[in-house]
């Protein structure tokens, strides 16, 4: 689960990591107030979760208040669209945070590396805006250093590091400390993910967090309390948003052929055999154990929220979810969504016979296996 960058910033701040001054706001004239009292030399920071604000426009310089607040005003409620997220998103909020003069740019990240079993520091001289480019082009420069889940980091494994990074002396003992305050605010906060970029060395040799990134395990939300609201709009893409506000576990993908499964074992395989089949999935939807009809129609609703889907699979195997209930909802669907795609359904299990005499007579396609059902719906979208 993401946090905005605003989160992230105040997260750093509480233990002890430098970040530059700023405040959020929605209101224009609040952010004119908040430019003042930073003496008008602002940056304003669109607060969407999605990669690219920079170069989408959310991001822009000022040197006067009133620029900053005219802004403001303009960006508040535009979609900002990006290479990572073509849909793009909508902007609510704004962070109006003092500009800093920035000497040198470095990036700083720590992430789980789950073939080692343990989290990973990677430290690079070359930050900025294209360090995807460098992780490609020049791998060598991003220099990684494993925290042992029982001894953690050592001084003289920092100091190796960051000499090896080519961090310039009078930035490495800063360097050193931030690392271990962002060691601490993993653990402490049950992140999963914090990246620092860029880490902004300013022509006074303060070491700054200039950007932050955090996102924390959605498993750990119940010891998280204060992100329990992010959670609604954690996801980059707004199906996936309101699906997390509907408590269902959804992926958008880029196929045309909606699927919906209880179980993610049975979702990933029928995703296969539509692949098999010629087909490409649309996305992955659990409806998960139990479900009732109310739920089914829910997650068939979430689907036709895609606009490029031309057909959907719904593959049941019902232990505790009732087949019966499971065509109910498909039913429900069709009555209240005007549902004029091919559906295809192959249920089995629990109450599997009376499922399927609710849906005989329907235009719902039946399937006896998972592998003819994925046939039957390639075989309608195209």
């Amino acid at each position: 689960m993401k946090l905005h960058e605003y989160q992230s910033k105040d997260l750093l701040a509480r233990h002890g990591v430098p970040v530059p001054r700023g405040e959020v706001t929605r209101d224009p004239a609040e952010a004119k107030v908040i430019a003042e009292k930073f003496g008008g030399k602002v940056v304003v920071k669109a607060q969407v979760l999605m990669g690219g604000r920079g170069k989408a426009g959310g991001v822009k310089l000022f040197d006067d208040a009133q620029a900053a607040a005219d802004f403001t005003k303009e960006i508040i409620g535009k979609r900002l669209v990006s290479i990572q997220n073509p849909a793009g998103m909508v902007v609510d909020k704004v962070l109006v945070a003092e500009q800093i003069d920035i000497a040198e740019e470095y990036y700083l990240s720590i992430l789980m590396d789950r073939a080692a079993a343990k989290l990973v520091v990677m430290i690079s001289k070359e930050g900025g805006m294209d360090i995807e480019e460098v992780a490609a082009t020049n791998p060598g420069a991003i220099v990684k250093v494993h925290v042992d889940p029982a001894w953690g980091l050592s001084d003289y494994e920092l100091r190796e590091a960051v000499a090896k990074a080519n961090i310039p002396a009078p930035a490495r003992s800063q360097m050193i400390s931030m690392i271990k305050k962002l060691v601490k605010v993993y653990l402490d906060a049950d992140a999963d993910m914090i990246e620092i970029n860029p880490c902004a060395l300013t022509p006074e040799g303060k070491l700054l967090a200039a950007d932050a990134k955090v996102s924390i395990d959605e498993n750990a939300l119940y010891r998280q309390l204060e992100y329990q609201e992010t959670a609604d709009d954690s996801a980059e893409d707004p199906i996936e948003a309101e699906a997390a506000r509907r408590g269902i576990a959804y992926v958008k993908l880029d196929g045309d052929v909606g699927i919906i499964g209880n179980g993610a074992g049975l979702v990933m395989c029928s995703m296969d055999e539509v692949k098999a089949a010629g087909g490409q999935p649309a996305d992955f939807l659990d409806v998960g154990g139990g479900a009732q009809a109310e739920r089914v129609k829910s997650c068939v609703e979430l689907v036709m929220m895609d606009p490029n889907v031309k057909g959907i699979l719904i593959n049941i195997f019902g232990g505790i979810t009732r087949c019966d209930e499971v065509a109910n909802g498909i039913l429900q669907a069709f009555d209240e969504l005007n549902i004029d795609i091919p559906v295809v359904a192959r249920i089995e299990g629990t109450a599997a016979e009376e499922g399927r005499a609710i849906l005989s007579g329907s235009k719902i396609m039946p399937a006896q296996s998972m592998q003819e059902a994925a046939t039957k719906i390639v075989a309608a979208t195209r």
